[in-house]
């Protein structure tokens, strides 16, 4: 069972949407140089379609897409939540930041409205970086992505 650490309401993680972030523990990923080290370990509360009933409550109208902060123990549950959210909630948007550089063949991933993929490298950088190897995709037409990273970049580096 997933469980979830805590939540915030961002603008920043996904461009053009006010964004749920709900940032999952246990992950497996563990990349160092990692600003959630604290996503780590196997801790919080589970989270459940109950649960994210409870968020959309909470936040109504003020949010227009939430965003799995993690997940990667288990995808096939983080495709079901989103599957869920899709169908409870058809005008909401959902989000999946993933640590891995690919989305495992078990999750549909049409499921989703954005998916961002790759670990974190530090020298690298994140999304915000021109060198960043971590990419943000937006679904387009039908089951395909396009390439949105671009939208994170200034006009200076």
């Amino acid at each position: 069972m997933l469980k979830y650490v805590n939540t915030g309401v961002v603008f920043q993680e996904i461009p053009d949407e006010v964004t749920l972030a709900v940032n999952i523990s246990n992950c497996p990923c563990r990349c160092p140089g990692c600003h959630s080290r604290y996503l780590w370990g196997d801790v919080g509360e589970p989270l459940t379609p109950l649960v994210l009933d409870g968020f959309i409550r909470e936040y109504g109208d003020d949010i227009t897409c939430i965003c799995f902060m993690g997940g990667d123990s288990e995808p096939e549950y983080v495709d079901m939540l989103a599957r869920y959210v899709h169908k409870a909630y058809p005008k909401m948007k959902v989000g999946w930041y993933s640590g891995r550089t690919r989305i495992s063949s078990a999750v549909n991933k049409a499921d989703f409205d954005y998916i961002k993929v790759g670990p974190y490298i530090e020298h690298l950088g994140c999304l915000k970086s021109r060198t960043t190897n971590q990419r943000l995709y937006k679904r387009a037409s039908g089951d395909g992505f396009t390439d949105i990273t671009y939208r994170f970049w200034s006009g200076k580096d």
